[in-house]
């Protein structure tokens, strides 16, 4: 009788210990922001900060609260440049705030510009019929398989290019090469899905930045995290992509994907000081 007793008060605890794990999943973690900076060519003298979101996915969980509070920590930043890599609604036709999202992008503050590119979400869900024209009123420059050049404080000129979403979209790597010359002191892709990093293993780019994965979204210790399409091979964070220096990043993303709940992955900025 006192080992069943035993075991009941360790089921019991158990359950209870599971119930406060999946309410931390789902109401805490996926509103613990967190900010992930980095050093960049530290050898080199001058520097240009650039922040990176990804994956806000807009939704009845993801609120405009939330979303202009996300604005304010960018801010604080302050930031030289912002990149946006795709994915901005969950799904447009389930919720469609579209006045309140422009209103609050337009409030992040980049003196040398802010830059996007399309996600599968910002094709997916009727999002393509406002997605270009959103970000425009919000004053970002969305890069599908092109690129422009961002002269510095320093007079040197940087490359920004993005490619097409991978999933839905029509990348186009060799259209994007088209807009580069040989005058860049950095060169910068944007893309969403991360295993397309692949396709410039070839080029003279720098730094590859990408989202999609969530880098799983819910990690369990000694559990591969659960990875999705283009998404396969590079999960979360830094991958040397050759021997010349090109860095792929991958980040985590802000909002969530199916299940509105985080473990162990909150919601990402990453912030990187890059030398020049």
């Amino acid at each position: 009788m006192k080992i069943f007793k035993m075991l009941v008060k360790i089921v019991l605890l158990l359950m209870i210990l599971i119930g406060l794990l999946i309410g931390y999943a789902f109401k805490v973690e996926p509103k613990m922001t967190v900010v992930h900076s980095y050093d960049l060519n530290e050898d080199n003298g001058e520097s240009v900060k650039i922040v990176q979101l990804s994956d806000i996915q807009v939704s009845e969980t993801y609120t405009i609260e939330q979303l202009n509070n996300l604005v304010k920590k960018v801010n604080k930043l302050s930031p030289d440049i912002i990149v946006f890599t795709g994915d901005l609604f969950e799904n447009y036709s389930m919720f469609q705030p579209l006045q309140e999202v422009t209103n609050s992008l337009s409030n992040l503050k980049a003196p040398f510009g802010k830059f996007a590119v399309w996600g599968n979400r910002d094709y997916g869900g009727g999002a393509s019929r406002v997605y270009e024209d959103l970000l425009k009123d919000a004053d970002f420059t969305l890069l599908k398989n092109s690129g422009v050049d961002v002269r510095l404080s320093n007079g040197k000129k940087l490359f920004i290019g993005g490619v097409d979403d991978g999933l839905l979209g029509n990348p186009n790597v060799e259209r994007l090469l088209t807009y580069m010359d040989n005058d860049y002191v950095y060169e910068i892709v944007l893309m969403h899905e991360p295993d397309m990093a692949d396709l410039l293993k070839n080029t003279s780019v720098d730094l590859i930045l990408a989202g999609h994965s969530h880098g799983g979204q819910i990690q369990i210790p000694f559990i591969q995290p659960i990875s999705t399409s283009l998404a396969e091979k590079y999960i979360e964070g830094f991958y040397s992509m050759n021997n010349n220096g090109m860095q792929l990043y991958v980040n985590t993303g802000i909002g969530t994907s199916r299940i509105a709940a985080r473990f162990m992955v909150p919601p990402e900025i990453a912030e990187f000081t890059i030398h020049l």
